[in-house]
């Protein structure tokens, strides 16, 4: 999928203040608002934004303590229900398929430990085919963005 100059910068601008408005969008682009607008709008329906949310303060929502879980599977074939259960946690913000040492990296956010312990032990734990699980509980994050380094692409 090719970006141009102005896809690009387009993209930068939203990934840095998401409630731009056109005509502050269309400044910055150097462009009329609507021309920006339907930058935008073709954006969307390439699906390279797959759409709008809010940055929370985890700490505000009583999400107190972040940590990363890397899960083993007994067998492939437990993959898909633990798939599955994976996505109806909402304390799991990401989950990756990994190589290496582990099959799945998860990253979660919790009240405390106790809520960790109960997320581990009640629910990821408590499924059928999980071989051993191992977590690392995060003390202070350095640095967190949900921003993509934007590449040129080759047309």
């Amino acid at each position: 999928m090719s970006l141009d100059e102005i896809d690009s910068k387009v993209l930068q601008h939203l990934m840095n203040q998401g409630r731009i408005t056109w005509s502050e969008l269309a400044q910055l682009l150097e462009l009329s608002a609507p021309a920006a607008a339907d930058r935008v709008r073709r954006l969307e329906e390439r699906q390279v934004i797959h759409g709008y949310t809010a940055r929370i303060n985890p700490e505000a929502v009583g999400c107190e303590l972040t940590a990363f879980i890397s899960v083993d599977l007994e067998h492939a074939r437990h993959r898909a229900a633990f798939l599955q259960k994976i996505q109806q946690l909402p304390e799991v913000q990401e989950c990756h398929h990994v190589t290496g040492e582990h099959d799945y990296w998860l990253k979660v956010r919790c009240r405390n430990t106790k809520d960790l312990e109960r997320l581990i032990s009640d629910e990821i734990k408590a499924l059928s085919g999980i071989l051993k699980t191992r977590t690392t509980i995060v003390l202070s994050t350095v640095k967190e963005t949900s921003n993509l380094p934007i590449y040129k692409t080759q047309s």
